[in-house]
């Protein structure tokens, strides 16, 4: 059975920082790609960013620069680094299993909420 379980997630102020992380069980992560995407109140889902299994990363125009994917799979663990976070960035944010780019993949997290203040 393939879980995934996000951290990290909180309150910050604009301009700061925050690490996701998610840990994985359940699958051969090492040969997974992985992604994050986020769901602002009211808004649909948006993909944020996607590594593959060789670590190749891929990011979504509204955080290309600021964010950054990577992944450990001794740890079966994918992180989301966040800076110069604005206001807009406030959303649950959710690991992905299995997709890439603007195609999540079939399995999903339970969500972390991420709420940036002006």
């Amino acid at each position: 059975q393939v879980q995934l379980v996000e951290s990290g997630g909180g309150l910050v102020q604009a301009g700061g920082s925050l690490r996701l992380s998610c840990i994985a069980s359940g699958i051969t992560f090492s040969l997974n790609a992985m992604g994050w995407y986020r769901q602002a109140p009211g808004e649909q889902r948006e993909w944020v960013a996607t590594i593959s299994s060789g670590g190749l990363k891929n990011y979504g125009d509204a955080v290309k620069g600021r964010f950054a994917i990577s992944r450990d799979n001794a740890k079966n663990t994918v992180y989301l680094q966040m800076n110069s976070l604005t206001p807009e960035d406030t959303a649950v944010y959710y690991c992905n299993l299995g997709g890439w780019s603007s195609r999540p993949g079939p399995y999903w997290g339970q969500g972390t909420q991420v709420s940036v203040s002006s």
